[in-house]
């Protein structure tokens, strides 16, 4: 009775709620603004690993051919795609969120793009000439541009509806239009935000990164990077997915932008040649905790694949093995199926935690490489993927000591399964003769 108590009030209380997070058009458009980033950092990383590749004989074969200074010119790309994360992340959130309102994005996003840019404090140089430093711009303003990105898109969107526009002839061509709709909030917007800026720099805070970094980026990103931290997240993803929920987005959509900012920070220490301060980070997840998928279910696919007895395992084995080799695992969720069954809720759950824990705890005590900030795409197979995010045969060992402890937490329940489908066919067989 209890049993049941408590699966209802999960099924009538929580599921609803985490539905409802999934499907909030803010977290949608923060999780899609932060995703147009992911080409241009895998772009920048690809260069990194060409310019850092770890192996020594590697690089003086390529110092002896291009000169000394091969690296940091390679590493050009790597600046232009790694440094410019707020930017568009601020234009990315603001797009969607503006478009999901039906209100022109390109005006919003362009506006919202003004607004960020005037939050950021100017340096100026030694002929009087006014920059901006180009960190403002990556992981050091993310914080700053994910407020930006839906705090004054949702204003700007308030001010849209409420008219407060300049309205043009129908005759007159809709981007003309869209740019003089967008003047008069535009104009509200860049003054509010100026005013804000004047307030804050007359404060010991000095300015609005410093407060946001303060309040907000400093305090979530020293919870994040601690194992409860990552035990928590990890949890959420796996216990979603047993309704159906996408776990990864709902929490990727808030967490997204703290890992990548941990991964950046790591790139940025690794290319100084400092000690990587962060351990979770998205590499962290996607190449040491998720192989296979959600619910680290590679090692559930090779015993669907070679291990079954049953035909109906045996056949679903050999159309799941491939994809779980890029960490490709719908066809496992859906086709055993995990989704909405309660006796795989165990092993899906606690597989990604002991991944979680052991890679950690490696990690911290330096048995294992740390990832170097390079973002490669979370389809590269485990074992390559470890060597490649680390940049140490370290993080490859890690990655197949994880395998054989999540094929072992699947290989009872996989026992269990299999047993009871192979009795079903045989009695089957026996009905049909």
């Amino acid at each position: 009775m209890a049993e049941k108590k408590n699966g209802s009030f999960v099924q009538d209380k929580i599921i609803p709620i985490a539905g409802k997070l999934a499907s909030s058009r803010h977290l949608i458009a923060l999780r899609d603004g932060m995703t147009l980033a992911v080409p241009m950092i895998i772009i920048g990383s690809l260069f990194m690993i060409i310019a850092q590749f770890p192996i020594q004989a590697y690089l003086d074969f390529m110092a002896s051919i291009f000169g000394k200074n091969w690296a940091t010119v390679l590493q050009y790309p790597t600046n232009a795609s790694f440094h410019i994360m707020g930017l568009i992340a601020v234009i990315g959130i603001s797009y969607n969120l503006a478009k999901s309102y039906k209100v022109d994005p390109i005006s919003a996003s362009i506006v919202s793009l003004g607004a960020f840019v005037l939050t950021i404090p100017l340096k100026t140089d030694k002929a009087g000439a006014l920059w901006i430093p180009l960190t403002q711009f990556d992981s050091a303003g993310l914080f700053t541009a994910i407020i930006v990105g839906l705090f004054i898109t949702d204003f700007y969107v308030w001010m849209v509806h409420k008219n407060w526009t300049i309205k043009m002839p129908d005759t007159v061509p809709p981007a003309v239009s869209n740019s003089f709709a967008a003047l008069f909030p535009g104009f509200i917007i860049l003054a509010l935000v100026w005013i804000i800026r004047i307030g804050v720099e007359a404060t010991p805070m000095q300015s609005i990164p410093n407060i946001i970094s303060f309040f907000l980026a400093t305090p979530l990103g020293h919870l994040s990077n601690t194992l409860p931290g990552a035990l928590v997240a990890e949890f959420l993803i796996s216990f979603l997915w047993i309704f159906g929920i996408h776990g990864a987005n709902v929490v990727s959509g808030v967490m997204m932008p703290i890992w990548l900012t941990a991964l950046n920070q790591n790139h940025a220490a690794f290319t100084a040649g400092k000690a990587l301060p962060n351990i979770v980070t998205t590499s962290f997840f996607d190449n040491f905790v998720h192989m296979g998928g959600s619910g680290a279910t590679i090692g559930l696919a090779m015993l669907l694949a070679f291990a079954a007895k049953s035909k109906e395992l045996k056949t679903l084995g050999k159309l799941v093995a491939g994809p779980a080799l890029f960490n490709i695992n719908e066809p496992i969720l859906f086709g055993l199926p995990i989704v909405m069954n309660y006796k795989m809720l165990v092993p899906f759950i606690l597989t990604p935690l002991v991944n979680v824990t052991t890679t950690y705890i490696g990690m911290a005590t330096n048995l294992v490489a740390r990832p170097m900030g390079v973002y490669i795409p979370w389809t590269t197979p485990p074992i390559l993927s470890g060597f490649i995010s680390t940049g140490h045969l370290s993080g490859a060992v890690m990655q197949i000591i994880n395998i054989v402890l999540d094929t072992l937490i699947y290989f009872y329940f996989f026992k269990s399964m299999d047993k009871e489908k192979l009795a079903e066919e045989l009695d089957s067989a026996k009905l049909s003769k």
